[in-house]
């Protein structure tokens, strides 16, 4: 059997109910984006950034440069015929409608606060006024591996596959997008010394092989 790596995603908030999603994920591609939009200069000849004569007038270059944070998408699939065989009753009775209602629980906009005013507010007994500035998105960390990264889920898109006699799906693809929190964070920060740790290994194995090529 192939062996699969298990991801999860977990809300970063106290809410109510929790919110966890875990999922077998062994990707042919995971498509990462990072968009860098340029700016032109003011003068004619400034096609593309401003001008610099060194290594210390690049940043210079830059100008009017902005960033996008990175995003990734990836496709997920949720399959409950192995618990169905195995007697599971959630599964046999639910199939994956629980993992269904999850991602659309991580998605939907929900109080951020204390527990108490959540069990109110999840109860409706909370004024929607009182509550119009409490609704935000989720928070979430991606777990898969090595990688630990805050994330919003900013796109879900569910394609049942295959469903029991009361239509409930016991099979069906999740294509998820998030973007990563870039902001100062633990998480993210975590993820920026490995980034340079790795680019710093990559750059000892370059420099390895040009030895050995010389030598």
């Amino acid at each position: 059997m192939i062996r699969v790596t298990r991801g999860l995603l977990v809300e970063y908030a106290v809410s109510i109910p929790p919110l966890v999603l875990s999922f077998e994920f062994n990707p042919e591609t995971l498509s990462r984006t990072r968009t860098i939009t340029v700016q032109r200069g003011d003068l004619p000849g400034n096609r593309g950034g401003y001008g610099f004569a060194s290594p210390l007038e690049t940043a210079r270059a830059a100008q009017g440069v902005s960033m996008e944070p990175e995003s990734f998408s990836i496709r997920i699939l949720l399959d409950a015929t192995d618990r169905m065989d195995e007697g599971d009753p959630i599964a046999t009775m639910f199939g994956v409608q629980p993992e269904i209602d999850t991602l659309r629980s991580m998605v939907e906009p929900k109080v951020q606060g204390p527990a108490g005013v959540q069990m109110l507010a999840s109860l409706g007994a909370v004024p929607e006024r009182a509550l119009f500035r409490r609704e935000h998105p989720s928070v979430l960390l991606f777990v898969w591996g090595f990688y630990v990264l805050p994330v919003f889920l900013t796109s879900v898109t569910i394609d049942e596959k295959a469903h029991l006699p009361s239509l409930i799906p016991y099979r069906a693809e999740a294509n998820l997008t998030m973007q990563v929190i870039e902001s100062s964070n633990l998480f993210y920060d975590v993820e920026k010394v490995r980034q340079v740790l790795g680019a710093a290994i990559h750059l000892a194995g370059e420099v390895s092989g040009a030895i050995e090529g010389i030598i």
